[in-house]
């Protein structure tokens, strides 16, 4: 089967929750169909500039076709267009140069859709909110899977969206919560719909301690996920023991070394922007401080948002895979402070290595995997935020425990065999619909 991915931007080092379950499920398909990903040449966002080369590219063994912009975006014009259209009575025309504003605008890449479609059973459009995904469902909308990515957020409910939700042959949604949103917001919907998710690797669990400066060693031991293990198990080629007292075999103790942190850590991961929670997290993190919390707040990702010079505040740059386990591993907690988010790979990628998470309340995502996955907690005020925190650096076993379903609920609900399996039903399903 030759499948086509349409993705507003693609690539290794592209930041972004739907473009980086477009990559990982591309590069897990390729082995079994003929996968192509058509995109722009933007990396970035906020402008859309056309920064990688135009024409066929290679990425992790993916075809990738991209198509460059037309324009730019004037960040100042969107967000004036966008505050009255939200607040005023407006035409199609008007939502359409939003659109348009909003960015990417690749005519190319419609045009290139238009001459091929032909050429591929099936094609998955990633997220709702931009203009490759809107065109392109209008060339061939009984071939085509929406993966939305939808919540809650005051684009969604622009008349344009009713026609994207209405028009493809299947959605695919990545939680029960945004399952429950779109059908409570859209009555006109195709009849396949599936809760496919979004696959996370389990990591390798190791038999080390897992404590800071400020831990006894007792207290590591509980905090370990899989401390309940049979620790006479351990054989020669398990490396040296507990007993050793060896910091360098201490869980996430690459990650700390490397970047100079010592004690519990708060960590958070992906864009450093105001929209992601990230401004509101660093206000209250303070209060916490203030309130004698003696942690680090560690963020990595790309910065999009300027850092307050504090030393309690620490800045970790953008990681490479490898380098993002350690950290998860390094870490005592992990904050998911965005309010908006469909599914969060963040939260499920601490979960899967035992980290308990510190979630936004106002995100019913992150409020769902905590209460299915009892390995986290959620705030929603500024005092609920330092309570919970004060609660998990205080309670190694807490933690641990925390820490076991977090891996429990990631093996269980998010394999990548069972997500693989949905999408191959779906794929045969909209082929054979034909």
């Amino acid at each position: 089967m030759k499948v086509a991915f349409i993705i507003q931007r693609y690539g290794a080092d592209v930041l972004g929750g739907s473009e980086h379950l477009c990559r990982l499920l591309a590069e897990r398909l390729v082995g079994v169909h003929e996968v192509d990903v058509l995109t722009t040449c933007a990396r970035d966002y906020v402008t859309w500039n056309n920064e990688y080369a135009e024409g066929t590219d290679r990425v992790r063994g993916v075809t990738v076709r991209r198509f460059a912009n037309a324009r730019t975006r004037d960040i100042a014009a969107f967000n004036r267009h966008a505050e009255w259209i939200y607040r005023n009575d407006h035409s199609r025309a008007d939502e359409m140069e939003w659109l348009k504003l909003q960015g990417p605008w690749c005519p190319g890449l419609i045009e290139y859709l238009r001459r091929h479609h032909q050429q591929y059973d099936v094609l998955m459009f990633f997220t709702y909110l931009y203009a490759p995904t809107v065109l392109g469902l209008e060339v061939a909308p009984q071939r085509s899977v929406l993966v939305p990515t939808a919540h809650d957020e005051p684009a969604i409910g622009l008349e344009i969206f009713k026609d994207v939700f209405s028009k493809p042959a299947a959605l695919c949604y990545l939680t029960e919560s945004e399952r429950q949103f779109v059908q409570g917001r859209f009555a006109d919907r195709p009849l396949l719909e599936e809760i496919t998710g979004v696959g996370v690797d389990m990591p390798q669990q190791q038999r080390y301690p897992r404590r800071t400066e400020h831990e006894p060693a007792d207290a590591a031991e509980s905090d370990d996920p899989e401390a309940h293990a049979d620790s006479s198990s351990a054989s020669v080629g398990d490396g040296p023991s507990r007993e050793s007292g060896s910091h360098l075999l201490e869980r996430g103790a690459v990650f700390r070394r490397r970047h100079r942190l010592y004690g519990p850590i708060l960590l958070y991961g992906g864009r450093i922007d105001p929209g992601k929670g990230c401004e509101e997290l660093i206000q209250y993190f303070s209060e916490y401080v203030k309130e004698g919390g003696d942690a680090t707040l560690t963020l990595m990702g790309v910065k999009l948002m300027s850092l307050p010079e504090e030393p309690f505040v620490r800045f970790a740059g953008l990681l490479s895979d490898r380098e993002r386990l350690q950290a998860l591993e390094a870490a005592t907690v992990v904050a998911c402070p965005s309010p908006y988010e469909s599914l969060s790979l963040l939260a499920l990628e601490a979960l899967s290595a035992g980290t308990p998470i510190l979630a936004n309340a106002r995100s019913p995502v992150l409020v769902e995997h905590c209460v299915r996955s009892h390995g986290g907690l959620y705030y929603a005020d500024r005092d609920e935020f330092v309570e919970c925190l004060k609660l998990l650096m205080g309670d190694a076993r807490l933690r641990a425990g925390l820490g076991r379903n977090g891996r429990e609920y990631v093996r269980h609900h998010y394999r990548w065999d069972v997500v693989l399996g949905k999408y191959e039903r779906i794929f045969a399903k909209v082929k054979n619909a034909r």
